[in-house]
């Protein structure tokens, strides 16, 4: 009877979330996939957070709430509307999650989260700060260009043209002006993501094995509570991701977070630092159960074909 030698079983009999910590490339391959299928599925509802967000719309462009916002961009402009700026994601999210889910995996690590069984929020919180603080640097740039697209009335009629006319108007600071706000926001968002996903999938699954709805669940939840929580620096980042399509001059030279707050608070008052609250938490929620699924099920697939391919040589036959 053939039976597997102890390397074998220790392999097989190994933790799911244990797996992926021996291969970098799984970790960028499923990061990349992840990246990609999070951003393009709920794009049309990012789309509508960031005109909800612009503190000067113009009358066309003032909605009620989400179901509003998509009847009157899709009878006004149309329903592809929803969908301008969706390549800039796909161009930047690929690379950037690669590096994101990387750089956590490594960093988890590195910190000891995985040495030892029970929940270490403030390890794996660290390893999602490191891992913003990457691949924001490859992906804001994107980000610039998308929601330049996604303002009403934008005239950019694909990614390359809207990149050559933001810098050849404002430089290439423009691409990062948002920059230091962004990690003012994605570091809190990612360490309470990060935190609370690792949390809600060792409360569900104790045993550490590949489960999808542990992954939906854990993900959907750490979504919105990490979105909510940041929604008034988002707001704050989109005023100044925009402030060139501004005609207001007050936006325009607008040039950090604490200039955006002001102004934020001089026009809405506290309550402009929820604006597009429900769009960003309902763009979270879905989104992020998305990419911790994706991303868990692509580790799972590469890891399992991976042992599938151990040499014969483990095997011995009594």
């Amino acid at each position: 009877m053939n039976t597997l030698s102890l390397e074998m079983e220790e392999i097989l009999d190994h933790e799911y979330e244990a797996l992926p910590n021996s291969s970098l490339a799984a970790n960028l391959i499923a990061g990349a996939f992840a990246g990609i299928g999070e951003h393009t599925v709920m794009y049309p509802v990012d789309s509508i957070k960031t005109r909800m967000q612009i503190l000067n719309p113009g009358k066309q462009a003032i909605y009620t709430g989400v179901i509003n916002a998509i009847s009157r961009i899709s009878s006004t402009e149309g329903v592809r509307t929803l969908w301008r700026g969706v390549n800039s994601v796909i161009l930047g999210a690929g690379p950037a999650h690669a590096l994101y889910f990387g750089t956590y995996e490594f960093c988890k690590d590195l910190f000891g989260a995985n040495a030892t069984q029970g929940h270490h929020p403030f390890a794996t919180g660290a390893a999602g700060a490191f891992a913003t603080i990457a691949s924001d640097a490859l992906m804001n740039p994107f980000d610039v260009i998308k929601q330049r697209m996604q303002v009403h009335g934008s005239k950019y009629r694909n990614v390359l043209e809207c990149a050559r006319s933001v810098y050849a108007r404002e430089g290439l600071i423009a691409f990062y002006i948002s920059y230091p706000t962004t990690l003012t926001m994605t570091i809190p968002f990612q360490v309470v993501q990060f935190s609370s996903y690792e949390y809600f999938r060792k409360v569900l699954n104790p045993n550490g094995q590949y489960d999808p709805k542990t992954h939906v669940i854990a993900g959907g939840l750490a979504g919105a509570i990490a979105a909510a929580a940041t929604t008034p620096l988002d707001v704050a980042k989109t005023l100044l991701q925009t402030r060139g399509n501004s005609d207001d001059l007050r936006i325009r030279n607008c040039n950090g977070l604490l200039a955006s707050f002001r102004l934020i608070y001089e026009r809405n008052g506290l309550k402009g630092f929820l604006r597009g609250l429900r769009p960003r938490v309902l763009t979270h929620v879905p989104s992020t159960a998305i990419c911790w699924s994706m991303y868990e099920y692509f580790k799972w697939f590469i890891m399992s074909h991976d042992r599938n391919q151990i040499p014969d040589k483990l095997h011995i036959t009594q």
